[in-house]
């Protein structure tokens, strides 16, 4: 059974930092891209960033670019979440995904697999 599993969130003052880890007992990790969402309480689930399956590209939401930086292990089965100089508008549950084969840099929902369970990040101002 394919299980994505995210750590590190919680509450943070603004322009703190917090890395989340999503690591996934997926067979064919090493050769998906992986994606981080966001989503609040009444809202849409929002694309945050993903990075190809060799970690040499990686795409960002303009909301997080500068800020947050994806980075993967595939010996590992992991990927990261560097969140730098956080604001309270990044309050949210956060959750990896992990492509469709061969999709290439997705940014929408219907293009991830299989999702975490999410992780909580809340910053205070």
């Amino acid at each position: 059974q394919v299980q994505l599993v995210e750590s590190g969130g919680g509450l943070v003052q603004a322009g703190g930092s917090l890395r989340l880890s999503c690591a996934a007992s997926l067979r064919t990790f090493s050769v998906r891209a992986m994606g981080w969402f966001r989503q609040v309480l009444g809202k849409e689930r929002e694309f945050v960033g993903t990075v190809s399956w060799n970690g040499g590209s990686t795409y960002y939401a303009d909301s997080v670019k500068g800020r947050f930086t994806m980075s993967r292990d595939n010996a590992r089965n992991t990927v990261y979440l560097q969140m730098n100089n956080l604001k309270p508008d990044d309050t949210a549950i956060y959750y990896c995904a992990a492509a469709r084969e061969g999709v290439s840099m997705p940014r929408e929902t219907r293009d991830y697999t299989y999702w975490g369970q999410g992780t909580q990040v809340t910053v205070s101002s």
